[in-house]
């Protein structure tokens, strides 16, 4: 499945949160320096839909907040139903 997200470093947890059309938010418990918060972003997202590490790939803006990731091992359906769980009602 393709994920497009703003990703925001520097908080104090992480978290990820709904966003306008259809773009998601991730705030990220890691510095904008040397890759590191990039590297909690896959692992955070890997926890989030329940596959390794290496299904998760980070497809475009390694530099930048807009980022464009592929996650695989995971159906759009099921990452669909684990989205859901995330968007406020």
């Amino acid at each position: 499945m393709m994920l497009h997200l703003q990703a925001k470093p520097n908080a104090r947890h992480n978290q990820l949160l709904p966003g306008p059309a259809g773009r998601w938010t991730v705030r990220l418990a890691a510095p904008p320096q040397d890759g590191k918060a990039n590297a909690v972003l896959v692992a955070f997202l890997a926890e989030v839909f329940g596959v390794a590490k290496s299904n998760v790939q980070l497809l475009s803006g390694h530099t930048a907040p807009f980022k464009k990731l592929e996650i695989t091992g995971i159906s759009e359906e099921e990452g669909a139903a684990v989205l859901a769980r995330y968007t406020v009602a």
